[in-house]
């Protein structure tokens, strides 16, 4: 990242917009004792250690300020970040999208996560033939909310070098994220984006040849950025897609809408047992049953037994239930509790009125797990109850042109081919972890269904029984799965 910014020889003004302790300023005046390097810090621990560090250099000037609201009106030879990576709604001042907005007059979503503002912010501050450098979570290249930033990107017409870090380890030891160099230029190579992936430290060695030879060679991949398309998840560029090998594929959402389990914003308030019930004294009448974790679920078939059998464990299975017209005493209490501790107060609670009145979302037929790392976690919820955000819920689409059994699809989804499908379109974090949010399963592909004859459903649908009991008995029969991704493999590969 500093050799990107020091083998411009034009070099003399940097920024630093999160400077932390200077690690990347000390790297580059340890290269050119003539730079003059601006940082900007909001915590005064760190700012403080970070002066200490820099007690000679008169040309490194550290400022206690909020970067995204300050300094809009300089421009830098060199800009250099590693950028605080959060959700925008856990930044205290609401007011950034706005500003952000304004001045580079464009538009953003409320999930956006702050470190996207930094680049954005940095772009409008460099000068003509100045260079960017920023190191951050891959997550925006694939997700709804970077559709605008990488819109931005290609219009300013300053990305020049993707850098994807494998995803297999973590670069950092402490942050479950994955990572990506983002290398940017306001120069005149404008025709090409280049995209390598790194999965070895050694193997930076090849970015450091590019770096000293741009734009004379290219990266590992090298694409016109007039065919880069900022509306769709940029993985399609840089990972062979599962999905190619198939015909006959529709979207996901043609036949069943996913959207996010219920959040309360306060778990531990709203999840009881039956001790707990027992102890605030809270009727059945005032409880709904949830699945609160996604551990309580062991197999693909959750039943009112595996429902008996978690309440008596004393697990977890219950939601507070208080907007009744007519509460008890006892459920009054409990939510004059709550107030006392301020659970009133916290981000999602304030939102609602009253505040403890949760989501209505009815029990779905099928659950999905959020996060994975050796596949999508697909439950068939038979006990028909109510999940807490563990799990994202599956209603079935009310569709006359491609209505479908739901016996069918929950046998799709139990395949591996319907999983490595579904890959195409996952969120990947640090030490093999995947995500995936409602739109990612809305928008990836499947196979057809209904291009299946009735001879070849009815003998899935056989199969997909046959399999439910062997799990339900405690004696999981996977050769069962194993026969129905076969069928489908015959039916649908190209």
């Amino acid at each position: 990242m500093a050799k990107w910014l020091l083998v411009n020889n034009e070099i003399k003004n940097v920024l630093d917009p999160a400077f932390g302790l200077g690690i990347f300023s000390r790297l580059l005046i340890s290269q050119n004792k003539d730079l003059n390097i601006k940082g900007f810090d909001v915590d005064p621990v760190i700012y403080k250690s970070a002066q200490q560090n820099f007690p000679k250099n008169s040309n490194v000037q550290l400022f206690l300020e909020d970067y995204l609201f300050n300094d809009w009106d300089n421009k830098y030879d060199g800009i250099i970040c590693n950028p605080p990576y959060f959700k925008f709604h856990d930044y205290e001042n609401k007011t950034t999208l706005k500003e952000i907005k304004q001045r580079l007059k464009i538009n953003l979503s409320g999930f956006t996560n702050i470190y996207t503002l930094f680049i954005l912010k940095s772009i409008f501050q460099i000068k003509e033939n100045g260079r960017i450098a920023y190191i951050v979570p891959s997550e925006f290249l694939n997700s709804d909310y970077g559709t605008y930033v990488k819109d931005y990107l290609l219009k300013s017409n300053t990305l020049r070098h993707i850098i994807i870090f494998d995803f297999k380890e973590n670069v950092f030891d402490d942050a479950l994220t994955t990572s990506t160099i983002l290398l940017l230029a306001k120069d005149d190579n404008t025709d090409e984006v280049q995209i390598s992936k790194i999965s070895k430290v050694n193997e930076l060695n090849n970015i450091s040849e590019y770096i000293e030879k741009y734009p004379k060679i290219k990266g590992e991949i090298s694409i016109n950025k007039d065919k880069i398309d900022p509306n769709i998840k940029w993985r399609n560029y840089y990972q062979k897609q599962q999905s190619s090998k198939y015909k006959n594929l529709i979207q996901f959402s043609e036949v069943a809408k996913v959207v996010r389990g219920i959040a309360t914003g306060a778990n531990d308030y709203f999840s009881f047992n039956v001790q707990k019930a027992q102890k605030y004294k809270i009727d059945k009448n005032h409880l709904l049953s949830c699945i609160t974790k996604s551990k309580d679920i062991e197999n693909p078939f959750f039943t009112t037994s595996d429902f008996e059998t978690l309440k008596n464990k004393n697990a977890n299975i219950f939601l507070l239930d208080a907007d009744k017209k007519q509460q008890d005493e006892n459920v009054l209490a409990y939510i004059e509790k709550g107030e006392q501790e301020e659970i009133n107060k916290k981000f999602l609670t304030s939102k609602r009125k009253p505040w403890y009145k949760l989501e209505n979302r009815i029990p779905p037929p099928i659950w999905v797990g959020v996060f994975n790392r050796t596949g999508l976690k697909f439950v068939r919820n038979e006990a028909n109850i109510r999940n807490l955000t563990t799990f994202h819920c599956i209603y079935l689409v009310d569709n006359l042109f491609n209505k479908i059994n739901i016996d069918l699809l929950f046998a799709y989804l139990l395949t591996d081919t319907a999983k490595q499908i579904f890959d195409d379109n996952r969120r990947e974090y640090g030490d093999g972890l995947k995500k995936f949010e409602p739109n990612d399963l809305n928008k990836a592909l499947m196979l057809d269904l209904s291009k299946l004859s009735k001879e070849t459903s009815d003998k899935i649908i056989l199969l997909y029984q046959e399999y439910r009991i062997s799990v339900i008995q405690n004696n999981e029969n996977n050769e069962l799965i194993n026969q129905i991704n076969n069928i489908l493999r015959k039916e649908y590969e190209t």
